[in-house]
């Protein structure tokens, strides 16, 4: 993958986690990107998230779906904390 093509994927990531972070903020949490790398999303969920026993679900069926849905060429999304 060139270094153009995983920038802009790295946009359409940000542009996408910009959207869902008003939900995590509304119940106190919040979803930092840290990085794109091997197609595989690494993001860090912040505040309320990062202690919920829910974490799991809202990152795989929600965070991650989201992402590889508009971005099919993402295969992962994992929580770094």
């Amino acid at each position: 993958m060139s270094k153009k093509s995983t920038d802009n994927t790295i946009t359409k990531i940000i542009s996408i986690i910009d959207k869902i972070k008003p939900y995590l903020i509304s119940d106190g949490g919040n979803l930092e990107f840290i990085e794109y790398k091997n197609n595989i999303v690494y993001v860090k969920l912040l505040g309320a998230c990062a202690e919920c026993n829910m974490m799991d679900i809202t990152l795989k069926d929600g965070i991650e779906q989201i992402i590889m849905n508009e971005i099919p060429e993402v295969k992962e999304v994992i929580n770094i904390n």
